[in-house]
This record gives C-alpha cells, sequence and structure tokens, in this order.
C-alpha cells in the first residue's frame, strides 16, 4: 500500500516540475502591454459590482436592485 502512495507521489511530482517554465528576457515585455492590463473602468466596475452583492445592498448608481440574495 505505501509503494502505491509512494509511486502516485512521485508520479504527481514530476508533472509538476515537467510544468515549470522560465521566462525569457524578451518574453517578459509583453506583460506590460495594454492588453494584459485591466482597464481602470473594467476593474471599478467589477469592484462595485463585488462590493454590491457583498454588502447585501444596491447604490444609487442605475445598477441592479434588490438585496444581496439574488432575487433582483
Amino acid at each position: 500500500m505505501n509503494s502505491i502512495k509512494v509511486f502516485f507521489a512521485l508520479f504527481f511530482v514530476s508533472i509538476m516540475v515537467q510544468n515549470c517554465v522560465s521566462v525569457k528576457e524578451y518574453e517578459k515585455n509583453y506583460v506590460n502591454d495594454s492588453e494584459m492590463q485591466l482597464s481602470t473602468k473594467k476593474s471599478a466596475k467589477t469592484e462595485n459590482n463585488f462590493l454590491l452583492y457583498r454588502e447585501a445592498a444596491s447604490g444609487a448608481d442605475g445598477g441592479k436592485n434588490g438585496g444581496g440574495c439574488g432575487c433582483n
């Protein structure tokens, strides 16, 4: 029984090690591209939506009405 556990542990570790990738220096500049960044409007809308349901209240921003129970 222990040999099976050891086998599966080594199997999963070998899979995890194979998935590790090092990023080359010339590939790092793509992280700062505009496509990779959230716009301020999208992030503000997402945060507002999150707070709306988290606080179980609706603001006066013309959004959804109702409580945080999901019964809008």
